[in-house]
């Protein structure tokens, strides 16, 4: 639900452990098939690490954090969003915002996802709220 939302607010934490299971699963459910999301061998034969997130599902996961603290009223209206280092099967994606501009029923939530190699998602997620004037 919508909790504070002057300039400065923060968003409640979010945070996800990225099991292998989620990982696959995520990169299958948007139909990403390149090996790297699901294939462990695979990626480390490309120079990874393990398999790692799709674009696809941080993009979700980025909506999923400002929406979660919106509210369902809400209307996604831009996201810029810069990726970083990967995101691994075994580690833990934490998102951190704020909200750093508000104006007229539209928000801007500076928006960070962190893993433990450093910022895997920078960026912002401009929004309405009805009612929110």
């Amino acid at each position: 639900m919508r909790t504070l939302t002057e300039v400065g607010s923060e968003l409640p934490e979010m945070s996800i452990e990225l099991t292998p299971t989620t990982v696959v699963s995520s990169a299958l459910a948007t139909m990403d098939f390149t090996a790297v999301h699901h294939d462990a061998e695979e990626a480390r034969a490309q120079g990874s690490k393990d398999i790692f997130l799709n674009i696809l599902t941080t993009m979700g996961l980025v909506e999923r954090f400002v929406t979660d603290w919106a509210g369902p009223e809400a209307v996604i209206r831009g996201i810029n969003v810069k990726l970083g280092v990967p995101a691994y099967a075994g580690d833990r994606l934490t998102f951190q915002g704020r909200v750093v501009k508000a104006e007229g029923g539209e928000f801007t939530v500076e928006v960070r996802g962190r893993v433990s190699l450093g910022d895997h998602a920078t960026g912002s997620v401009r929004l309405t709220l009805p009612g929110a004037e």
